[in-house]
């Protein structure tokens, strides 16, 4: 899923646990690292897209007279500052079943 395309909220949304473990049996630490697993990528993913945008930036000159403000990079910089935090994209996903997960314990042995 594009995360740049994703309904999740911009601010911290307080969630009842319980509810939110739906498909896990009840068991709220499985959910918790199935949301932090993704978080973890779309994190990764959110790193990787920023350094190549701000990659066409780079001064290759190592001169400290040379100080000047890229109001571009600025302003690359601040919509990845708006956009929700990885935690809350991977927990919207989550609640809208887009997160394919498989737990190797649960599933029977033939």
């Amino acid at each position: 899923m594009d995360y740049r395309k994703t309904t999740a909220p911009t601010n911290t949304v307080t969630r009842d646990m319980i509810k939110l473990c739906h498909d896990n049996q009840d068991n709220v630490y499985e959910t918790v690292m199935v949301i932090a697993k993704r978080a973890n990528q779309i994190s990764n993913e959110m790193k990787q897209d920023l350094e190549k945008k701000l990659e066409e930036f780079t001064n290759l000159s190592d001169n400290l007279e040379e100080v000047f403000e890229n109001h571009e990079q600025i302003e690359i910089s601040r919509s990845y500052e708006k956009m929700p935090k990885p935690t809350l994209i991977a927990t919207q996903e989550y609640l809208e079943d887009k997160i394919y997960y498989k737990n190797p314990s649960r599933e029977k042995s033939f």
